[in-house]
């Protein structure tokens, strides 16, 4: 009994110590800081022979390998006249087939081996990626670089692919988030900007496989690649393996243009865009912001966090939704644009009678981040998003990669990362403060309101204190006609 004794004394004094008292609500929560040093990229870069680049990170956890590929190409270097070439190549790169292959034969094989095959052009980047079992590597590599060297292009396909794209043309006015999205984006870059311009049935029609093949031909060799490769693979068995199967494709190496930038001056006002029979009323409301040249833009984006980024934390969010129950969603980004200014926006979406009362609030909340003072609990809250979340960004392979190969594209500073967490400490109310005045103009708001805009202007009959011709003061309120589908021409108001 006395050995009982003694081992039940030291299983207990084995136990954990007991817990602190718990916290009576969620906001007495406390935990100690995460401690965390983000990878440096350099040390999973390699280069092909053929001059792309690649970033591998392994991973033994599961038997598999997947691979992306961005392409120094976009939807920025295809003519106007020619809108929606970038996409439609992007798209048939993978389901088009490949010259020796035809798209049935292809998508056989690619089924046969379990491997996913993708690929796309957007605004600034193509695409690629692979994802396939280890063990089938070699053939699965072997199939993902005739898909990117050798697409055919496929004339039924294509027809398909125009088809689809046709009838999502004929949809463009039947959403009002999608007609909030387009509209803004106009009212902010202008009619020229390349992010702007429509693809139109004319110019759907006009895009030829030739032309698919010339802009295949001119952006897609190995020196416009960046790799980023992640699964069960032993690093240098993998860059043996990449040569093999991308090293005999010649680069020309032949300049990109850059990203044009925007040449449009954005008027403050309020513009609305009438769809009938709709109950809510959509509101996006924003000015010009920063790059992350800027060095000023993460302490923006915590600034935003107090302001509208942090969901049920954000002033934005307390009032609109908590305060006045005014709207489920409501809030306000601030990001940095990489290649020219970004916009900040804010927005949120209401009942026809209340879009008004919702609009003011948005606005004063604007108005009092750059006056009223930040309170030590709002800035520790924002940071602490800051800092915390940034592992998250390292959590797998893949999105060490992935993450280290769009650094990469974009000519991140190598060492963004490491200096990431010390630059978000080091922010004070005062601070923010500053940035908020700095960078926050509520005088240069444009205000797009989407929806019935007869409910809209009548407003709450119990609130008549609130009102969207008042917003829109003495400029008053300028219409935007919904344009034909098909053409994009809008006609005259």
């Amino acid at each position: 009994m006395k050995g009982v004794g003694l081992a039940l004394v030291a299983a207990l004094a084995a136990l954990p110590a007991a817990p602190q008292q718990l916290a009576k609500h969620p906001r007495e929560l406390r935990f100690d800081e995460r401690q965390f040093t983000p990878p440096k990229a350099a040390d999973f870069q390699h280069k092909l022979a053929n001059g792309a680049v690649a970033f591998l990170v392994e991973d033994h956890e599961f038997p598999l390998v997947n691979v992306e590929v961005i392409i120094r190409t976009g939807g920025y270097l295809e003519p106007p006249e020619k809108a929606g070439l970038a996409g439609l190549t992007g798209s048939q790169i993978r389901s088009g087939g490949t010259r020796n292959k035809p798209p049935e034969v292809f998508d056989e094989e690619a089924a046969f081996l379990a491997a996913s095959l993708g690929s796309g052009i957007d605004d600034f980047n193509g695409s690629a990626n692979l994802n396939c079992l280890a063990k089938d590597i070699d053939a699965c590599l072997a199939l993902f670089a005739e898909m990117l060297r050798e697409p055919g292009f496929a004339e039924q396909r294509l027809r398909l692919a125009k088809s689809q794209i046709l009838q999502s043309l004929e949809q463009r006015n039947d959403r009002t988030a999608d007609i909030e999205q387009r509209e803004f984006a106009r009212l902010m870059r202008g009619d020229k900007h390349f992010t702007v311009v429509p693809t139109t049935k004319a110019t759907l029609e006009s895009i030829t496989r030739d032309d698919m093949a010339a802009f295949h031909k001119r952006y897609y060799y190995p020196a416009n690649f960046v790799f980023a490769v992640s699964g069960d693979f032993k690093t240098k068995e993998m860059l043996g393996k990449l040569e093999q199967a991308f090293g005999n494709w010649p680069s020309p190496r032949i300049a990109v243009p850059p990203v044009p930038k925007p040449q449009h001056t954005p008027k403050p006002g309020v513009y609305a865009v009438n769809k009938a029979g709709v109950n809510q009323g959509r509101v996006r409301m924003g000015h010009m912001g920063v790059t992350e040249a800027n060095p000023d833009h993460l302490g923006l984006a915590v600034m935003n966090g107090i302001l509208g980024g942090d969901a049920f934390t954000s002033r934005i969010t307390n009032r609109v939704r908590s305060d006045e129950g005014l709207a489920y969603s409501a809030g306000s980004s601030f990001p940095a644009g990489v290649y020219y200014e970004s916009v900040f926006v804010a927005g949120f979406q209401s009942k026809s009678e209340t879009v008004a009362q919702a609009i003011e609030i948005v606005r004063e909340e604007i108005g009092r981040m750059k006056t009223a003072p930040v309170k030590a609990e709002e800035l520790n809250t924002a940071k602490a998003k800051a800092i915390e979340s940034l592992p998250l960004r390292f959590a797998t392979a893949g999105q060490k990669a992935s993450l280290f190969a769009n650094d990469y594209y974009t000519r991140r500073p190598a060492d963004y990362w490491q200096k990431y967490t010390e630059r978000i400490r080091t922010l004070t109310p005062e601070s923010i403060q500053q940035l908020a005045a700095k960078y926050l103009h509520p005088d240069r708001l444009v205000v797009l309101v989407v929806g019935d805009v007869d409910g809209i202007l009548k407003g709450h009959p119990d609130r008549p204190q609130h009102s969207l011709a008042k917003i829109a003061g003495e400029a008053g309120i300028t219409r935007i006609p919904l344009p034909d589908p098909l053409t994009m021409v809008y006609p005259a108001e």
